[in-house]
């Protein structure tokens, strides 16, 4: 199949139907008609001997082949609309976007304040989505174009996808206020045979597996008793402020959520390394005059949360 006998506008509808899953949502994204993209998707199938997307109800779900080609396609697409661009340069006030970034809710509740301040003084038509996503599904993110930047630990992806480390912070302990085994000095730090002999809160979306800390702790040959599993710091802060349960957790996030249940704070007793955050894009998106300026934004405010 020879580039010159495609129309390259089926690649768009491909596009719209796998991002939107369903006809409709694809026909108002694209302002044409659902007989239009209709026989535009018949043309596609013709095209690659594939169905394609199978309906689902009203949902049109990817088939094995679709999802093989997807991240290419959105590839060529990206690259070939960034082709056409009379101006390369880019003019933030202008600009009019909307960028998915995989976030916990450490780097929401830390970084989405100031970024949307920023964003409203200085490129008022670009909107932020923020999404939950697993380590497992970045790479594939990142590469579909479902994702445009992801903040998270250091993490082994392929060649394509770009990081940047972004900040650097400590784990912390806290424990409630008069906890009977804490220190009763207040220049006395907690230690480490107090901090085992504890239970704990551990605050992780997943159901099972260690976090940071355990792993940490294995090290030295170490496990402590995990109590609870909850998916959320500021929910893990309020259930220390009232109970005899320690939890372990960033520094400068537990600033933030910590502050009004007023919980101790104490240093975590066991010499560990400081915890990275590393900004992720695909390479495709390197050169992107937008997401490079939103890259610079995260990075700048990144640097002074710690």
């Amino acid at each position: 199949m020879h580039i010159s006998r495609t129309d390259l506008n089926l690649f768009v509808v491909l596009d719209a139907i796998y991002s939107q899953g369903n006809i409709t949502r694809a026909s108002q994204t694209l302002h044409l008609s659902q007989p239009t993209l209709s026989h535009a998707l018949a043309r596609l199938r013709s095209m690659f001997d594939d169905p394609l997307f199978v309906r689902q109800g009203s949902a049109m779900v990817p088939t094995p082949f679709t999802r093989s080609i997807i991240t290419q396609v959105r590839q060529g697409l990206h690259l070939f609309e960034m082709s056409l661009q009379p101006d390369q340069s880019f003019h933030p006030q202008q600009t009019e976007r909307r960028f998915h970034l995989g976030l916990r809710d450490v780097f929401e509740a830390t970084i989405l304040p100031r970024l949307m301040q920023r964003i409203a003084q200085q490129a008022p038509g670009i909107s932020i989505t923020s999404v939950r996503v697993d380590r497992r599904e970045i790479e594939a993110g990142l590469s579909s174009g479902n994702l445009d930047m992801v903040l998270e630990v250091p993490i082994p992806l392929a060649g394509n996808i770009h990081q940047q480390r972004v900040s650097r912070d400590r784990l912390i302990v806290l424990s409630r206020k008069n906890h009977p085994k804490m220190p009763k000095k207040k220049n006395v730090a907690l230690d480490l045979n107090t901090y085992l002999q504890q239970s704990h809160v551990l605050v992780s979306s997943r159901k099972q597996g260690m976090g940071l800390e355990d792993f940490e702790l294995n090290r030295e040959g170490l496990r402590r008793q995990i109590s609870l599993r909850c998916q959320h710091y500021f929910a893990a802060c309020r259930v220390v402020s009232e109970t005899d349960l320690l939890l372990t957790m960033p520094e400068q996030y537990a600033k933030m959520a910590n502050a009004q249940f007023m919980n101790r704070i104490d240093p975590f007793p066991l010499a560990t390394q400081q915890i990275d955050a590393h900004l992720y894009w695909h390479a495709s998106a390197d050169s992107d005059p937008a997401n490079t300026w939103l890259r610079e934004q995260l990075f700048e405010l990144m640097q002074q949360v710690v």
